[in-house]
């Protein structure tokens, strides 16, 4: 017998994920999903590592992790990402991935989350178009 969850699509598992929660991580995962595809009309939804929601665009852009007392969007390759508004708060010693940890009063800065996601997505086209081998 199939799992269920191997034949929903990660949009809906995302919808269970938010529904499930029910408080205000599942409020701030669902607002934080709604401006990632606003800036990114062509961003893909994805389920991975036994339950994390992930948006992608040739290449992944950031995870939504949800833990007791964060939401925590972690973006893959963000310490190559220009950050002027420092939404960045957490990750900042690793090479590559840095991440926003919102907090249940915090506000999100919209304008810059969707800057975010649009140099995410940029970054990972134009390493999508470097030739290979140079």
């Amino acid at each position: 017998m199939t799992d269920a969850k191997e034949t929903e699509s990660p949009s809906s598992l995302i919808d269970a994920r938010i529904a499930e929660l029910g408080d205000w991580r599942g409020k701030t995962l669902a607002h934080v999903r709604k401006l990632v595809k606003g800036a990114d009309p062509d961003v893909i939804e994805e389920w991975k590592w036994r339950g994390v929601p992930v948006w992608s665009h040739d290449g992944i852009i950031c995870t939504g992790e949800t833990y007791k007392q964060i939401v925590k969007l972690t973006f893959a390759k963000g310490a190559a990402l220009d950050d002027p508004a420092r939404l960045f708060n957490s990750s900042l010693e690793g090479n590559t991935r840095r991440a926003i940890d919102i907090r249940e009063d915090d506000a999100i800065d919209e304008e810059a989350l969707k800057a975010l996601v649009r140099a995410a997505v940029e970054l990972n086209q134009a390493k999508k178009k470097k030739p290979v081998g140079g």
